[in-house]
């Protein structure tokens, strides 16, 4: 793939569902499957499989289907997985300590080095493994770590001004939990999640069960 092609948002949300259904395939002992039969798992056709997965090179083989380890792995390297990331928590709330305490993350190469927080009362407990620190602290930490990626776990009214803190600071992939969404320039990769419009979601689809 060419690095200045462009992939579709739609395309880079599927990618981590077929890494996770991948490994689940692994761990059952299966070694290879048809675009149709993961399109069945996947509940997306067997056309758009074929279609997100040539934007990458294709690795199926006509009459063969994919070998499922191989396809896992190659997944896993176009996500850029296998390697170390970096992260720091802003906001040490209940959402950013049940963040600091998921070692899922560090099982994929997500590895939490610092948690930081304005309030007093909070700065220097101890979540986990992390002692929080002062918010004032960031710049430095940021300079002395190979920071990558910044968690934003605090409430909307300050969440834009640390962002343009982290980027400032050269972070330039944000997670943003904030009730707002962020757009920080085109050279900076945000994330967006909207924990309540997800549960809006859900709720609408319920109702439309009933109403059907």
């Amino acid at each position: 793939m060419s690095p200045k092609k462009k992939i579709s948002t739609a395309v880079i949300h599927r990618l981590p569902k077929y890494y996770r259904h991948l490994g689940e395939l692994i761990d059952t002992g299966v070694q290879r499957i048809s675009s149709r039969d993961l399109s069945l798992r996947m509940r997306v056709t067997a056309s758009q499989i074929r279609q997100d997965l040539n934007h990458f090179g294709g690795f199926g083989q006509q009459g063969y289907g994919y070998n499922v380890s191989s396809l896992y792995n190659e997944i896993g390297k176009i996500l850029g997985l296998g390697k170390i990331h970096n992260i720091i928590i802003l906001g040490s709330g209940n959402l950013g300590q049940a963040l600091a305490h998921y070692q899922y993350f560090k099982h994929r190469g997500f590895h939490i080095i610092g948690m930081f927080d304005k309030d007093e009362k909070i700065i220097g407990k101890e979540v986990g493994e992390l002692k929080v620190m002062d918010i004032d602290q960031i710049p430095t930490f940021i300079k002395e770590n190979n920071v990558e990626i910044g968690a934003i776990a605090i409430p909307k009214s300050e969440a834009k001004r640390m962002a343009e803190l982290l980027v400032e600071n050269g972070v330039k992939q944000i997670w943003n939990f904030a009730h707002l969404d962020l757009h920080l320039g085109d050279d900076v990769i945000v994330e967006n999640v909207n924990l309540t419009e997800s549960l809006m979601r859900l709720s609408f689809r319920a109702a439309l069960e009933h109403r059907g």
